[in-house]
């Protein structure tokens, strides 16, 4: 798959950080394919199904060959509580009801879903035989894995079958305030397997806005992540411009995803990254946010 270095990321439309109105979302989404963005990424966790179905409600008007989609297996809830189930059965069984909600007959790139929640050996030995499985059958065009923790991914690819897992989704550790990603690079990419950088803000750590209350980061790092936001506002050029120039600044990852269910944001971001970055900016945001530089949390 060429895909574009801009993803769009549909958890937005399960109101997961805040709510929305539908049909701006299906706009965003509209918004994203018109800026030629051509990998969008969604999971049946993201609003517990609600993100998949408002995403299934756009794509039912877009041409199927300008875009490519990616969707989970392994997380999933109802009724406000969270659920995971990494069998082969649940694997294959949300397989199709993603694409029933989807509105689509065939899933680019299917992942199992945040695997630190899982055991790991299971994911090895049941829930990735059952996508293989499918990808045999056509149903699925690749295979991947996600999660927060580096380590994760890279146990998985090295009990695994080589070429079992054709592509990694890591998030928030090509941002500004960490770098971690670059330390695998080298792994990944001898192994042939591609590279999908997530959350370039930091789940919100890099912005003017701030966090959310459940964020959890460690707070001297939110508290370091507000005085560099603070210092690029007084120069001018908001955080969240630098945070995604400097996300896709690096070619060796293939994409970046963002997410947002405002048709106005997915143009400021595409804006930005068409813009040359201040590298030297980049120096200054990263001194202050000194030894919080790659401190990271818990996923959960």
């Amino acid at each position: 798959m060429k895909v574009s270095s801009l993803s769009f990321g549909a958890s937005s439309l399960g109101s997961v950080f805040h709510s929305i109105r539908e049909a701006d979302g299906i706009e965003a989404v509209f918004t994203a394919i018109d800026a030629g963005i051509n990998f969008i990424d969604v999971s049946p966790y993201y609003g517990h199904y609600k993100a998949e179905t408002v995403l299934g409600k756009a794509l039912k008007d877009i041409p199927r060959h300008k875009y490519y989609l990616s969707t989970k297996v392994g997380r999933y809830g109802k009724d406000g509580i969270n659920t995971w189930d990494y069998s082969a059965k649940r694997a294959t069984e949300s397989v199709f009801e993603s694409m029933e909600r989807l509105n689509i007959d065939h899933i680019d790139l299917i992942n199992v879903h945040d695997i630190e929640f899982a055991d790991l050996h299971q994911v090895v030995n049941e829930t990735l035989p059952a996508l293989t499985e499918l990808k045999k059958k056509g149903v699925v065009g690749h295979v991947g894995i996600t999660d927060l923790q580096l380590e994760n991914l890279q146990w998985v690819i090295d009990h695994s079958e080589p070429g079992t897992v054709e592509s990694v989704l890591n998030f928030c550790h090509y941002c500004l305030n960490d770098d971690k990603l670059a330390d695998y690079l080298d792994y990944f990419e001898q192994r042939g397997i591609g590279i999908v950088n997530a959350s370039p803000l930091a789940m919100g750590l890099l912005s003017q806005r701030g966090v959310p209350d459940w964020h959890p980061a460690p707070k001297p790092l939110v508290e370091a992540c507000k005085r560099a936001a603070e210092y690029c506002n007084a120069k001018g050029y908001p955080i969240e411009k630098l945070a995604m120039q400097y996300a896709v600044s690096n070619p060796r990852i293939a994409s970046t995803l963002f997410s947002s269910a405002n048709p106005a944001n997915v143009r400021k971001n595409v804006q930005y990254i068409e813009e040359p970055i201040d590298w030297e900016l980049v120096k200054e945001v990263q001194d202050i946010i000194g030894n919080q530089k790659r401190v990271s949390w818990a996923n959960s």
